[in-house]
């Protein structure tokens, strides 16, 4: 088990880029390997989780070339995977699992899903409860709640669902299964979640149509290959906003980033709190908005998170976190009880480092209640396994009075490699 040492900085200052957009990299492969043709992609993330999504498509008969700038894969339609010869590996990735599941329950072959320890202890029921009403044969250890997963993919017929949870994933691994449904395949959620799945695949030639709340896909239709930019990932730009904002002196340009509305929550709530981040040179790429952050160092002050910013920012809440322990009062967090069913508890788990630091958390159902302090104390931080969590306790070291230890720090790999190279050629000390 890997661990390394953070000291203090006097200032964040400089240029860079981040490594591209985790989602849109999962979801570039997998549309693109069920579409028709060629399709090429620039900017995609070479994580761990990423990874993995490419490795189960290569495993199913698809030909998909890297040269290091490019990723080209070359479609087999949408009927034409093939079965796979072993169990497919999702790592550590919830999205390669839970999307998985969606479009092999439309295939006529037999699959079988499994990933490390942290992925097989994950909720699968959420995607496998709806997906055997369209007709999916699912089975797996606690009734299917839990990985690994069994899969006999066959006829699959439309559903009207209303999710109990605002999840990307869900939703995505629905409509997955939509394509391959008779008639139409419509999902509800509470709050809209990110919406990268509607986007590209509207791109690819699905029919697919958003309405307040929901979404509505149309099964059957070809998907035809075609070229796809991958943005900087602004769950990625986040620690770096933070570090930025909570270092004195600090002043960063993050060049690049994808600021899809149902992505910017994290930008909603730092600048909630008296963040000062500017976007520039605003663009649209690949149908997805991007944009330069300019990012300078703050005072910052507690807010209430809940509602409908919560599912905006589920993924970039460890850093919120890191963010709120230095903020003047206190900041509360509502209605994030999806942060429970993460890589880690993530709740449990920054409540239990940012102690270690010397701040007053409570822990709630669905939150946490954080009274910032004027500067944290260096410790023994733990990561749990969680790359988000490491990377934000990462951040929190850099304004620490001592060092701040770090253990388990492999998992970083998973969404951000080459993280800790890229924030010490911006610390100043």
């Amino acid at each position: 088990m890997q661990s390394y040492t953070v000291e203090p900085a006097t200032g964040i200052r400089g240029e860079i880029r981040v490594p591209g957009d985790k989602s849109i990299s999962h979801r570039s492969i997998m549309f693109g390997s069920i579409a028709s043709g060629i399709t090429r992609v620039s900017g995609f993330l070479r994580g761990e989780d990423a990874l993995a999504t490419l490795e189960a498509f290569r495993a199913m008969g698809v030909q998909i070339d890297d040269d290091g700038e490019t990723v080209t894969i070359h479609g087999k339609g949408l009927h034409g995977l093939e079965e796979p010869g072993d169990v497919l590996d999702c790592g550590n990735s919830g999205t390669s699992m839970r999307l998985l599941t969606g479009l092999l329950a439309g295939q006529n072959f037999f699959s079988v899903l499994s990933g490390d320890k942290y992925l097989r202890a994950r909720p699968m029921k959420r995607v496998v409860g709806p997906l055997s009403r369209m007709g999916a044969r699912i089975s797996g250890r606690a009734g299917g709640e839990k990985a690994p997963l069994a899969i006999q993919g066959g006829k699959l017929t439309g559903i009207e669902y209303d999710s109990p949870v605002s999840s990307a994933q869900v939703k995505s691994a629905i409509m997955l299964a939509g394509l391959y449904a008779d008639g139409e395949t419509v999902v509800r959620e509470p709050h809209l979640s990110r919406d990268h799945s509607e986007r590209m695949l509207r791109a690819f030639g699905a029919r697919v149509e958003t309405f307040p709340g929901g979404v509505r896909v149309f099964g059957g239709p070809e998907l035809t290959g075609r070229d796809i930019v991958v943005p900087g990932d602004i769950s990625s730009a986040a620690f770096f906003m933070v570090a930025a904002l909570i270092v004195p002196g600090s002043e960063l340009l993050i060049r690049g980033v994808g600021v899809n509305p149902t992505r910017t929550g994290i930008l909603d709530i730092l600048k909630g709190m008296g963040g000062d981040i500017e976007l520039l040179n605003e663009r649209e790429e690949s149908g997805e908005p991007v944009a330069d952050l300019l990012v300078r160092s703050s005072k910052l002050k507690a807010m209430e998170i809940s509602g409908e910013v919560v599912p905006r920012a589920i993924d970039e809440f460890p850093s919120i976190c890191v963010a709120a322990a230095l903020a003047e009062g206190t900041t509360v967090v509502r209605d994030a009880s999806e942060l429970r069913v993460k890589e880690t508890d993530r709740i449990a788990a920054m409540a239990d480092n940012l102690r270690r630091a010397g701040v007053t958390v409570t822990e709630t159902p669905d939150g946490m209640e954080i009274t910032g302090v004027a500067s944290l104390k260096g410790c023994a931080a733990d990561s749990f396994g969680d790359h988000r969590i490491a990377m934000s306790m990462t951040v929190a070291g850099l304004t620490a009075k001592g060092n701040t230890t770090i253990s388990d720090v492999e998992c970083i790999a998973t969404s951000f490699p080459g993280f800790r190279e890229l924030l010490e050629g911006v610390v100043r000390r």
